[in-house]
């Protein structure tokens, strides 16, 4: 019989930036710290150009090449996620809760993404014996509030 072994929590998520780099194993750099902070601290995915603007706001020294290598070590790591949109760029969000289980929305008009969280994704969808989902992206497209409000009008 094995021995009896007290059950240990897992340890607590990370807190910090600095703490969720170094969890996955990742070098601690100024711009992979300044990416996870601009994208925690927002309420939809970013594209590339909006991530660099919030860095400068923030008076950030930063280049694209570092920026784009900081986003995709971000994807790889499975610490964000990158969400095609219309105009031919990508955006990123952080995953929170591990899996990413929502879909979003993206207006074609004005190119805001939002996020769903209570729209049923792929993911949930039944598959044949022996299939496993990796990734699911469920993306809707049409046109946001403001904008349809615009339309109605005959705004454009």
């Amino acid at each position: 019989m094995p021995a009896y072994r007290p059950s240990t929590p897992p340890p607590p998520p990370p807190t910090s930036a600095r703490e969720l780099i170094t969890a996955h194993g990742g070098r601690v750099t100024r711009t992979r710290v300044a990416v996870i902070d601009v994208l925690l601290g927002s309420q939809h995915p970013l594209s590339h150009d909006e991530i660099a603007a919030a860095l400068d706001g923030e008076h950030i020294e930063h280049d694209r090449v570092t920026l784009y290598r900081a986003l995709e070590w971000l994807v790889e790591q499975g610490i964000a996620q990158r969400i095609a949109s219309g105009e031919r760029a990508w955006r990123f969000e952080i995953r929170r809760g591990g899996e990413h289980r929502h879909a979003h929305f993206h207006c074609e008009r004005c190119g805001q993404i939002l996020c769903l969280e209570d729209v049923p994704t792929p993911a949930s969808a039944p598959l044949p014996p022996g299939f496993a989902v990796e990734r699911a992206e469920l993306v809707l497209h049409g046109a946001c509030a403001a904008c349809g409000r615009h339309a109605q009008k005959g705004e454009q």
